[in-house]
């Protein structure tokens, strides 16, 4: 085991730079493909088929979706699916529990690399976390960016945080940065409750500038994903993509239609 640096309580309270949020959300909601982009198109349900996740990666390309997230079993059917297409596959890691072993972690991570998938989402070990074991939280989490980084893959770090308190939140979230994470994410979907504007804002506060947030679990309307863009986030998981960008899109479609009726009737 690595040798770690245990996160003192006054390290919380840093300064770590600002994320314009603002800014981001306009550029984001801009039109239907800026919107996209910023979206894990996702189908961790644990009875998805071959058709559906083949589905899946067809809306990815039509609709430019910033990845496409399956659970292992589908990795290589998804890199095969969107093969030259330039849209990367993510696959997660102790998932949804986050009780693996981290031989495990180290190995799945690997595997999952070689076959061709650009994005990892992991699991913290949650049950370390709640007992104070920050060093093993922060090895796992080291683990698996020792493993990505090097063949320039993503890795994003759940914190389950439906089932943390403030300041678990807090501490998961500075340890789950200094051990690599690329981004921080809230949730697996699979817990009693999902992304919130609330625990967004709190982990764009630790995270500053130095790295994503993202926002995952129960997302299904653009008025939600708005929110939560605002509140800090800068990627978005939903098995709900496709409606949430139509959804934009009808938006859109109905500005301009309202700015035609309004020059046919100035003329």
């Amino acid at each position: 085991m690595t040798a770690t640096t245990l996160i003192q309580d006054v390290e919380l309270d840093f300064d770590n730079g600002s994320f314009d949020a603002a800014a981001f959300v306009a550029a984001t909601l801009a039109n239907r493909r800026t919107l996209a982009a910023v979206i894990d198109h996702t189908l961790l349900k644990p009875d998805a088929t071959q058709e559906q996740v083949e589905n899946l990666c067809d809306e990815a390309m039509r609709f430019r979706f910033a990845c496409v997230m399956v659970n292992p079993a589908w990795a290589a059917t998804a890199v095969s699916a969107l093969s030259g297409t330039g849209l990367p596959v993510g696959s997660v890691l102790g998932f949804p529990l986050g009780a693996s072993l981290v031989s495990t972690l180290r190995h799945e991570a690997a595997t999952l690399i070689r076959m061709g998938v650009r994005e990892l989402d992991m699991v913290i070990p949650i049950g370390r976390l709640k007992s104070g074991n920050y060093q093993a939280v922060e090895f796992a989490v080291q683990t698996v960016a020792t493993a990505a980084h090097p063949h320039g893959a993503l890795l994003k770090v759940i914190l389950e945080t439906a089932l943390l308190t403030v300041e678990e939140k807090l501490r998961a979230s500075e340890i789950a940065i200094q051990a690599g994470a690329d981004f921080i994410k809230t949730s697996t979907g699979f817990a009693a409750g999902g992304a919130t504007v609330a625990d967004v804002a709190l982990m764009r506060g630790v995270a500053g500038n130095r790295c994503g947030v993202k926002a995952a679990g129960g997302i299904r309307t653009l008025a939600e994903v708005k929110a939560l863009l605002e509140a800090g986030a800068n990627r978005i998981g939903a098995s709900a993509s496709v409606a949430i960008v139509r959804e934009l899109e009808r938006q859109g479609s109905g500005v301009r239609a309202q700015e035609s009726d309004f020059h046919l009737h100035d003329m």
